[in-house]
């Protein structure tokens, strides 16, 4: 027994998660607990404060729900999606790679398969309809067989179907395989700007830093192929008024885009188009996942 100051005390958790058989988790913990002691004494934490988030962090854990992850939207909004996705790029992604975005909170497994053209608008009518194409390929350009593309987005009003009343019924959202040479097309109509989820815990946490909380209008895109790291990532629309100020930091030049009438090599002439060709890296050995994200009822099954 003995009497601690603040850095005798952090000495002393630390010896004690010394013996963590787990290397890599033992790394972590020990990092997290110098990082939130050095915190709390860099603010002068006061009980009260502390209480505080901690009643914060409760409250985010009770929205979490199998159809709402509010602990992935308070990561993406302190940034902390986007960086972990920033750091694994620089390990892996090949120069010529797509960049990537942000899963969020909304991504669903099990999306509905749709043959090549058609359109991902099924319960949902309204808005202007536009068509998605362009090429798989990795990252030398060489086209990728049969790779698959999930794409999710809002509906013309900016809710996603995890947002409906009937959260069950999968909506604005699909699978496509490409073809033989990597091509894909599909049809969507174009998104909207939105306002992330503010009647929660973290909407609140926003409100009070007198952010404004906006998405600016995206579609979100993953790309899986054999041998390849899976691409999470989203399509921007120039358009939109804060497509520089997005509250979740997931927009990169590259992911910019436009919707236009005449583009060439469109299968649907008669619609507003846009192409992007997604170009993949190669999965290092040993390597698995890397999303920063999750369908929510995967984290947080339906009780049974």
């Amino acid at each position: 027994m003995q009497d601690l100051d603040p850095q005798g005390l952090l000495k002393e958790v630390l010896a004690q998660m010394a013996h963590t058989p787990d290397a890599r988790l033992r790394e972590v913990t020990a990092a997290a607990v110098r990082h939130l002691h050095g915190f709390a004494q860099e603010v002068k934490l006061t009980p009260d404060e502390w209480l505080a988030g901690i009643a914060f962090l409760t409250a985010v854990g009770q929205a979490c729900t199998p159809y709402r992850q509010e602990f992935i939207l308070l990561s993406d909004v302190l940034g902390l999606s986007r960086l972990v996705n920033l750091m694994h790029d620089a390990e892996g992604r090949e120069t010529a790679g797509t960049e990537t975005s942000l899963l969020g909170p909304f991504f669903r497994d099990k999306a509905p398969v749709f043959p090549l053209g058609g359109s991902i608008a099924v319960h949902k009518t309204g808005g202007e309809e536009i068509c998605l194409f362009g090429q798989i390929t990795d990252a030398a350009g060489r086209p990728l067989p049969n790779a698959w593309i999930d794409v999710w987005q809002t509906d013309a009003e900016g809710l996603y179907d995890l947002q409906a009343n009937d959260a069950t019924v999968m909506d604005m959202r699909g699978r496509f395989q490409a073809d033989a040479e990597g091509r894909y097309h599909l049809r969507t109509v174009k998104p909207i700007g939105y306002s992330i989820p503010m009647d929660g815990p973290v909407g609140a946490f926003v409100h009070r830093q007198n952010r404004h909380g906006k998405r600016p209008a995206h579609i979100h895109v993953l790309v899986a192929a054999e041998g390849h790291r899976e691409l999470v990532t989203a399509l921007y629309f120039a358009d939109d008024p804060n497509v520089d100020s997005d509250t979740v930091f997931g927009v990169s030049s590259s992911l910019v885009v436009e919707a236009a009438m005449g583009v060439p090599g469109t299968p649907r002439p008669d619609l507003p188009s846009l192409r992007y060709d997604f170009r993949l890296s190669r999965r290092a050995a040993g390597e698995t996942g890397g999303r920063v994200g999750a369908d929510p009822s995967q984290i947080l099954p339906a009780a049974e």
